[in-house]
């Protein structure tokens, strides 16, 4: 009986001394990364990248208007070959419109991703580097809404992920 004792006390020792030493952080990434030069420039450069296709397809769908007005002034006696010709020539035109729309929003969001890729990671590095500096066993991102209870003291090391990359 003893024995026995003493090997659970052997097993659970050690899990209560490393409990002890369990630290726990949190980081604000969104507003670590909003205080990032890198982040303002990036903000800029999938706006203006935005505002130039929303230009062209502006354009498109003016020209799109533009073919469907001209469709709709046709006489009702107008020749059957004409009149298909106009109605296939809207129904390209609008695929055209749809591949374009598509187009442009793969090309911001893989532009937007290959931005934001060393902007994440400078992040990663930053926290990494405060949480062995101050011995943080485990560093989450701050949220809100998605933490249920925590019953363990928790520090906010958003101050600190912002020191090491040099945000005021």
């Amino acid at each position: 009986m003893i024995k026995k004792l003493l090997l659970a006390l052997a097993f659970i020792l050690p899990l209560c001394a490393s409990a002890q030493t369990f630290k726990m952080g949190l980081v604000n990434v969104d507003g670590v990364m909003q205080g990032m030069p890198e982040f303002t420039e990036a903000q800029a450069k999938l706006a203006d990248t935005s505002k130039k296709y929303e230009a062209e397809f502006s354009k498109l769908q003016d020209e799109m208007k533009r073919l469907y007005d001209d469709f709709q002034k046709m006489d009702e006696n107008e020749l059957p070959a004409i009149r298909e010709r106009k109605t296939r020539e809207l129904a390209d035109y609008d695929q055209k419109l749809q591949t374009f729309q598509q187009t442009a929003m793969q090309d911001l969001q893989r532009m937007q991703t290959e931005l934001m890729a060393p902007i994440s990671a400078k992040i990663s590095q930053a926290v990494e580097s405060v949480a062995k500096e101050n011995g943080y066993s485990l560093v989450q991102v701050m949220e809100p809404q998605l933490t249920l209870y925590h019953a363990a003291p928790v520090d906010d090391i958003t101050s600190l992920v912002k020191a090491k990359l040099g945000i005021k």
